[in-house]
């Protein structure tokens, strides 16, 4: 394949050029401007020594995985090229495709993590993380520790020094800014913490979910993260009309994720990976424009009287310990925020229930602006106790501000605080 070029002379391209050909060469498919869908299970090899070699690869009996095409549960035109501009973003050695967010998360999870280990993690994480943590790898003997988000350095070394006590710490799970309070996890710091605790070169990796800012206004992998974890539904994916999800990260972590990701079959259709590389176009367009618009939408309801407080990145209390992670981590404040309002659920189902133009539904990251309660809805299944002590309170709306016209979302809010 003719090689996709990364700069002109000595000007890097950005990744926003990147995705308009990246890994793709219109001379392998009749000229055609964008890859087409290949809709095929499985690939013709030119010889049998052919098929052996890229079996070597697919089975890891030859390191470096496969070198060329082989079945689909394995690999395709599709998801390669879109791995290939997924890695584009944060600089990245490679990347994986997921059949969805999820089927990232359990497949690195089952990479890492043995019967009877010890994972840390901050708090809080997305509900289905911490169920897949704590109930479904709980039935096989692993245990957890956690921190909140804004942990600093002495407290994460404890609750690691804890954690090797109890057991084999494979892997450090991370969310950030995490779901759906916003809170920050100060990366560097976790870092920091496990390469003193682990001196050698058998340390467990740390995974973080940047679905709420990346890949524009975070790059944790410059922090100090082995790999990123994405739910390429979100701002990748940008059009709410498919699930995905997505790694990110140095070959030494993924290549054995790729091997359970070939044996379980939790890679993404080709379909979808087609859908998303033709999101990945307009994806700083998008993410600009959003951010845009929640700034100002932010500034509306801070001072609004039915409002207690709006849990956004940009009215951080300077010299705070999250607003100095914030400027050591983060180029920018994003568009998804949590609103707190004067009241419980009351309040919260009455100002969801009376919106116009945003959405009453979750996930995030889509074109249009989408609002939700998480402590009766994407945090349901949560204990009541630890809602509590995460700040997923009843008075908790979640807000995913999308690229329509900002003053047409703050009379849609304003109308519909008139109703709370």
């Amino acid at each position: 394949m003719k090689k996709s070029p990364t700069a002109i002379g000595n000007h890097p391209l950005s990744p926003e050029t990147m995705m308009m050909g990246f890994g793709f060469d219109p001379a392998l498919s009749e000229g055609s401007l964008k890859p087409p869908i290949f809709l095929t299970s499985t690939f013709v090899f030119k010889n049998a020594a052919d098929g052996k070699r890229f079996f070597e690869g697919i089975t890891g009996k030859r390191p470096g995985g496969a070198e060329g095409l082989v079945y689909s549960r394995f690999n395709g035109p599709n998801q390669e090229i879109l791995e290939d501009r997924l890695a584009v973003w944060e600089q990245a050695e490679d990347a994986l495709a997921f059949s969805s967010g999820m089927s990232a998360i359990a497949t690195l999870l089952l990479t890492f993590v043995q019967p009877g280990d010890v994972i840390v993690h901050s708090g809080p994480l997305y509900a289905a993380t911490e169920t897949l943590i704590a109930k479904i790898l709980g039935r096989f003997g692993v245990t957890w520790l956690d921190f909140p988000a804004g942990a600093t350095r002495e407290e994460i070394d404890k609750v690691i020094a804890t954690a090797k006590e109890k057991g084999r710490l494979s892997l450090i799970y991370l969310e950030s800014p995490a779901n759906p309070t916003n809170a920050l996890v100060d990366v560097e710091a976790v870092r920091a913490a496990r390469d003193a605790a682990f001196p050698g070169d058998a340390r467990p990796p740390i995974a973080i979910d940047n679905t709420f800012l990346g890949p524009l206004w975070a790059k944790p992998l410059a922090s100090g993260a082995d790999v990123s974890v994405y739910s390429l539904t979100k701002y990748a994916g940008g059009h709410s009309d498919l699930v995905a999800g997505g790694l990110v990260g140095s070959k030494k972590f993924l290549d054995p994720i790729r091997m359970m990701r070939n044996t379980i079959g939790t890679i993404c259709d080709p379909n979808t990976a087609w859908m998303l590389l033709r999101s990945l176009e307009t994806l700083e367009l998008r993410m600009s424009r959003a951010g845009e618009n929640a700034a100002k939408v932010c500034e509306f309801l801070r001072t609004h009287p039915k409002v207690e407080s709006v849990g956004y990145l940009g009215f951080l209390e300077e010299g705070s310990r999250q607003a100095d992670i914030y400027n050591r981590h983060c180029t920018g404040a994003g568009s998804t925020f949590s609103l707190y309002l004067k009241g419980g659920e009351k309040e919260a189902f009455a100002f969801l229930d009376n919106l116009t133009i945003a959405h009453l539904a979750v996930s995030l990251g889509g074109t249009e602006t989408l609002a939700s309660a998480p402590a009766a809805m994407t945090h349901l299944s949560v204990p009541d106790e630890r809602k509590q002590a995460l700040g997923i309170t009843d008075n908790l709306v979640r807000i995913s501000i999308g690229v329509e016209n900002a003053d047409d979302l703050i009379a849609d809010f304003d109308n519909a605080l008139r109703a709370v």
